[in-house]
């Protein structure tokens, strides 16, 4: 008999069906036994009128009819006329994935997270993310950004410092990519508007609930634009789209999580770095140190206001000093102190840092020496600006970021299949 797929079961209804799953629970009461039954699109209770020898977390094949149940939380029952266990659990599971919610703490569930993966509630974060992930490249190509795939095995580090990995390359030493920066620039003077969904890494030793030190970056660069207000316009309308598309077909995985998702506005306030400061400290009692552009706590903070002035769960906050940005950030004509560029925060996080590049060779080279930075390593970068690079600018954005905080999750590790942090190399 042909599959059936949990999700369609009523496409079923009064019919014999097999499908084919996993047992997610048990309850045996003697002469009838309750399973429940889980595959890849939801779960299903079988009932069984005979004692079976089967375990929390074997794989079956189950047969019977299918009926209407008011009672089940899928409206339907299956009355189990034979079931086939295809493949055994050699000793019992070491956690117990067999509640609604999975009570584990962040240490043990990514010690078994082969396991833990298996539960419907942590299975819900990935389908969510995949759905973040097909919205913004859907969303990229209909603003007419083109896909590309940059290396992520360098010459040389793309956002200097000392926050990149080295690696053995042959005879020579190579770096794991910080960002596709580099390549993100070239491309816009070939392309004009390229986006790229790939990999980061960032060798910093931190311990925060959100921070890895390889993510999934979603990255994107444009050409011809007038100030890095057009590039943080578009993020802001990308994102709007993306919103809008999470919460029509991630409504099962947002329930699950009892997550209003939050609106993007049409217009994303803007607030000034220094505006901001002030403000938290006026309004909250919160001083940022003046070591730091912004602290976790300011962050928050900054995130409070904007809800409580604008009803917006996002703030851009910009004119970073130009201390803090990188070298091939715009310094602002006006204070060149403070860079063209922005940090946008959702609920009170960082998740998209932007703005203008300089694309002047002259201004390039001169802003790197300000900087003490050598270019040495960087010519195939840098000698592209020779040749008419438009006015461009940019974003990178962090999925995980973005997922953590639409389900209030605690550490950012919970968004990422199997996180790499300080100390975390497998599994």
């Amino acid at each position: 008999m042909e599959r059936a797929l949990i999700g369609k079961i009523f496409e079923y209804e009064n019919k014999q069906a097999t499908i084919k799953g996993r047992v997610f629970n048990i309850r045996n009461l003697g002469n009838i036994v309750f399973l429940v039954i889980q595959d890849y699109t939801g779960t299903i209770q079988v009932v069984v009128d005979k004692s079976i020898e089967v375990k929390t977390g074997d794989a079956v094949v189950v047969t019977g009819l299918v009926k209407k149940d008011a009672r089940a939380k899928s409206g339907f029952e299956i009355k189990g006329d034979k079931l086939e266990v295809v493949s055994k659990n050699i000793e019992d599971l070491p956690i117990d994935l067999s509640k609604e919610d999975i009570n584990l703490n962040l240490a043990t569930l990514l010690d078994y997270r082969p396991l833990s993966l298996r539960h419907p509630k942590v299975q819900s974060i990935f389908k969510l993310y995949d759905i973040l992930l097909k919205s913004y490249e859907r969303v990229m190509r209909e603003y007419d950004f083109t896909e590309i795939k940059t290396p992520k095995i360098l010459g040389t580090a793309t956002e200097g410092g000392a926050n990149f990995f080295k690696v053995k390359y042959f005879d020579k030493e190579a770096t794991l990519a910080q960002s596709p920066q580099f390549y993100k620039q070239i491309m816009v003077g070939v392309l004009e508007r390229v986006f790229e969904v790939g990999s980061v890494f960032r060798a910093e030793p931190h311990f925060t609930t959100r921070h890895v030190n390889e993510y999934i970056g979603l990255d994107a660069e444009l050409g011809f634009i007038s100030d890095f207000y057009d590039v943080a316009k578009i993020l802001n309308k990308v994102l709007k789209e993306m919103f809008l598309e999470l919460e029509k077909e991630g409504k099962p995985y947002l329930d699950l999580y009892n997550i209003e998702l939050s609106k993007v506005p049409d217009e994303i306030p803007f607030i000034k770095l220094s505006e901001i400061k002030k403000i938290i400290k006026e309004e909250y009692g919160h001083e940022v140190s003046e070591g730091t552009d912004i602290d976790p706590k300011g962050e928050e903070l900054a995130g409070k206001y904007a809800k409580e002035k604008f009803n917006s769960d996002f703030v851009f906050i910009t004119h970073y000093p130009w201390r803090d940005r990188p070298f091939y950030t715009m310094p602002d004509s006006t204070n060149p102190e403070e860079t063209c560029g922005f940090d946008l925060l959702y609920k009170g996080l960082e998740i998209a840092t932007g703005g203008q590049r300089i694309h002047n060779y002259e201004e390039l080279m001169a802003n790197m020496k300000k900087k003490g930075i050598k270019p040495k390593g960087m010519e195939f970068y840098l000698d592209v600006f020779k040749y008419a690079i438009p006015p461009h600018g940019g974003w990178g954005m962090g999925s995980e970021r973005i997922i953590k905080q639409i389900l209030n999750l605690e550490s950012i590790k919970e968004a990422i299949l199997f996180p790499r942090d300080v100390k975390r190399l497998i599994p």
